[in-house]
């Protein structure tokens, strides 16, 4: 699929800001659904095909962040945390939830189109690589088995339901099992952007992954930190 006929879901209580943006993205040549709070973003996602959400944390009805929490029971299309809190600990929170990205308001026009289309490049092309080298099909560590093809990990043969973000980085960190990656890296490298101040984001993202993965999270058997250094997949 192009990105540019991606439908993306806007979901805010301020309608003046879910125009604004439905207009920006529709001049991108997307094509925009809107809702204005929670419980309409998850009705939205059940009559309409969505490939993205642009989601305000303070809607009425249902917040984003708990809407949030939903759609990640059942699907892991991208989203977009978009709030006028700038506090660190806000954005971390709603990483946590499993968001994938976040903007704060006020927001440069630029800079929302281009994380729209990193994330929309990220999920609907997982599995393209840049080089012309065949990939295999499926890369094994232990346990763990990443089906590339089907775009799904497996633990110990049961699927492991991870976000678009999630896969990348669990496909970075296992293709290359054993090698340590700084943070900076990881982000650059799943996110394609220039990583400034990034170790809480990639931080959060490994914190879930872990707890889908590891029967003890505190005590990881695959997705371990080394400390002052990065993170890495345990050859094994």
């Amino acid at each position: 699929m192009d990105n540019t006929n991606a439908a993306i879901l806007v979901a805010d209580d301020d309608r003046e800001i879910t125009a604004g943006i439905a207009r920006l993205l529709e001049l991108e040549g997307y094509r925009v659904i809107k809702a204005y709070d929670g419980l309409q973003a998850l009705e939205a996602l059940t009559e309409n095909k969505i490939q993205l959400i642009i989601m305000d944390v303070m809607m009425p009805k249902m917040d984003g962040l708990s809407a949030t929490m939903r759609i990640r029971q059942e699907q892991n299309i991208p989203i977009i945390i978009l709030s006028a809190k700038t506090e660190d600990t806000d954005k971390v929170l709603g990483l946590s939830m499993g968001a994938d990205d976040y903007i704060s308001k006020p927001y440069s026009p630029a800079e929302l189109v281009a994380r729209v289309r990193s994330q929309l490049r990220r999920y609907l092309h997982l599995g393209d690589v840049k080089s012309s080298q065949a990939v295999k099909d499926a890369v094994t560590v232990g346990g763990l088995t990443l089906n590339i093809g089907e775009k799904q990990l497996y633990l110990d043969g049961e699927p492991v339901r991870l976000t678009a973000t999630e896969f990348k980085i669990m496909r970075l960190l296992m293709e290359n099992a054993g090698r340590v990656y700084p943070a900076e890296e990881i982000y650059e490298k799943v996110w394609n952007e220039e990583a400034f101040a990034v170790e809480n984001t990639v931080m959060v993202h490994i914190r879930r992954i872990r707890e889908k993965i590891e029967i003890n999270p505190k005590e990881p058997k695959y997705l371990k930190v080394v400390w002052g250094i990065g993170y890495k997949i345990e050859k094994l």
